[in-house]
């Protein structure tokens, strides 16, 4: 990089975004390399250099000889201007190569409110943004939980991987390379990849208007329904034996140990519960492999051991007892982000923080137990109380609860009542806590979410959200609770997002057109903007049928839509049902047949 880069970087507020150069990194001739991948995350630095899957798909494709893969994020706007402004192109900090350079350009969809960064970084980095619009490569290409329904984004992407792409990408490497060698048409490549497990290639078919929405129909043969692609043993796959470590903080800066994968408590709102069924795990043994090679090639100094509900791993006691204490003497702790409402989880947590207590967090969801029941969160009030005693016992003070308004079925009741736990959690704190506790309430508005019991409720109106958010603020006064939301612009957004159609996608352009970035953060975020190109261009907010077709039902996750349409009729009688880990298979067809059950329970159904 010559003095007038870095002279111009250093012009912007957190320079060291665009740098590069971490350690760890991994950098390939280009000669020696037959496909080369940019991974794009549609985030600030901080925020994708903290998302695992991320590290496991740079260093997995870095593991072939003949494949490289490459960083990029998007640029903040003051980046952003700049580059604009001397006709500069969007570039990888690996090797500084435009993204109109490579032959795959591959996003992680992590969340709604980032598909106009996923537009803009394709236009900053030289790439025309509809694919219609490209002739040869390279192929955008977008997966994460966004390409479980792609068809907002089908004008701007090539083909999405639907499910874990540990399993696509060297096949799909594979054929990319061919087609090069080969000098294959796009149109070839594009149809041969259609073929190919879990590739969906939204060009190939045709939207249909069928009642509410434009829903998918194949053409040239393509396959009516795209089948999610997934690892079946964890304690086999890829993982890391090194990470980029960053020189700044990233949202989560240590080694994190995937301890297992999916979560099988069924939540009915839980848009990741379904989609990454079933539950596989990793052993003691090989995560003890993991951390000493990670912990040795990094030097960081926490562990996290990650996984949707960490609590429910089988050796999840093991676990805690060997990594609180294996690397104490060289001050690495142990972090455990996800806690069930248990007396045992609060324990566990005791072990992990003995040398200081930070906040502990729990997540009731709702406030009522027939709410509870209606989402199927398997967890009732008395579970709560036996947590919170336990937590202030132990020498805690500070306590997080996690609600949701909007739910199915809510009644002003049942948000009132999210005001009274909180109250009834800060007074026990006051009787047993060895200080006056203070108690933060983190609220989020229900957003109806593809392959869920919920995915046909409709968003709760903008109205209604303030009017229940002001109700609790009413109950929550004092210095005693802090009491925070996220704004119901932004959530009725991400609800629009989720359950649309290809007509979003003009709507998506013009947003991003007008200046539409970062939409997930919330000083960024212009809900003007975005309320009129909707009122042009539509979107779906009300309830659905449940007979209706869906644009995302060619899409399938293993989960079938009679079990969801079974799960939200139970929710309607407030009717819980079991965890299949601890009771019997409830048919929701994730595990699919016995070869698929002995992969990944090793022969026994848990």
């Amino acid at each position: 990089m010559n003095w007038e880069k870095w002279q111009e970087l250093m012009a912007v507020e957190k320079p060291i975004r665009y740098v590069g150069r971490e350690w760890n990194i991994i950098q390939k001739e280009p000669d020696e390399v037959r496909v080369a991948w940019a991974l794009s995350f549609p985030d600030v630095y901080e925020v994708g250099m903290s998302h695992l899957g991320l590290k496991i798909l740079y260093h997995l494709i870095n593991s072939h000889p003949h494949l490289a893969a490459e960083r990029v994020f998007a640029p903040w706007r003051d980046r952003e201007q700049q580059l604009r402004a001397r006709g500069g192109l969007l570039h990888t900090l690996e090797s500084r190569r435009p993204l109109c350079e490579f032959d795959i350009v591959g996003f992680s969809l992590q969340h709604e409110l980032s598909y106009t960064n996923v537009l803009n970084m394709l236009d900053l980095g030289g790439i025309p943004l509809r694919g219609e619009e490209r002739k040869g490569l390279p192929l955008i290409v977008g997966g994460g939980p966004g390409a479980f329904n792609p068809e907002p984004l089908a004008d701007f992407f090539d083909c999405f991987f639907i499910g874990e792409g540990e399993e696509m990408v060297e096949p799909f490497s594979r054929t990319v390379a061919r087609a090069k060698n080969e000098n294959w048409s796009r149109g070839k490549l594009l149809k041969r990849l259609a073929h190919q497990p879990g590739i969906y290639v939204p060009s190939l078919y045709r939207a249909e208007q069928k009642g509410q929405f434009f829903c998918p129909v194949p053409r040239d043969n393509a396959p009516a329904r795209v089948e999610k692609q997934l690892v079946h043993s964890l304690e086999e796959s890829f993982f890391p034996e090194k990470f980029v470590v960053p020189y700044t903080t990233a949202v989560h800066d240590r080694v994190i140990l995937e301890v297992a994968r999916g979560c099988s408590r069924g939540c009915r709102f839980c848009h990741a519960g379904m989609i990454y069924r079933p539950v596989r795990e990793r052993s003691l043994e090989k995560l003890k492999e993991q951390a000493h090679r990670l912990l040795r090639t990094t030097g960081y100094s926490e562990i996290s051991l990650l996984s949707l509900s960490t609590t429910d791993h089988s050796q999840i006691e093991d676990l805690v007892q060997y990594f609180s204490g294996a690397y104490q003497e060289i001050g690495v702790g142990l972090a455990l982000p996800s806690l069930r409402l248990d007396s045992f989880c609060v324990e566990l947590a005791r072990q992990v923080q003995t040398v200081r207590k930070t906040g502990l967090t729990f997540a009731p969801e709702a406030g009522t137990q027939r709410l509870r029941n209606v989402i199927n969160k398997g967890i009732n009030h008395e579970d709560l109380m036996e947590a919170v005693s336990a937590a202030f016992r132990s020498g805690w003070t500070s306590v997080k609860l996690y609600f949701m308004i909007g739910l199915p079925t809510e009644t002003d009741e049942d948000v009132q009542a999210i005001g009274e736990l909180a109250r009834e959690v800060w007074k026990r704190g006051k009787e047993t806590a060895p200080r006056r506790p203070r108690i933060t309430v983190s609220v989020a508005t229900f957003v109806p979410k593809p392959h869920t019991p919920f995915q046909w409720e409709p968003v709760l109106p903008l109205s209604e959200i303030t009017r229940k958010q002001k109700l609790l603020q009413k109950m929550l006064r004092g210095k005693q609770f802090e009491l925070s939301w996220h704004g119901g612009e932004s959530t009725r957004l991400e609800g629009i997002l989720a359950r649309g159609d290809r007509s979003l996608g003009p709507s998506i352009y013009q947003a991003w057109k007008s200046g539409a970035r970062f939409d997930s953060w919330s000083e960024e975020f212009d809900p003007d903007l975005w309320s009129e190109v909707l009122n042009e261009g539509g979107g779906v907010d009300r309830g659905i049928a449940l007979d209706q077709n869906l644009p995302w039902d060619h899409i399938s996750t293993g989960v079938e839509k009679s079990f969801l349409q079974k799960e939200r009729h139970r929710s309607r009688e407030a009717s819980t049902t079991a965890d299949c880990r601890g009771a019997r298979c409830h048919g929701c067809g994730c595990c699919g047949n016995l070869k698929a059950l002995v992969q990944i329970f090793g022969g026994e159904r848990p």
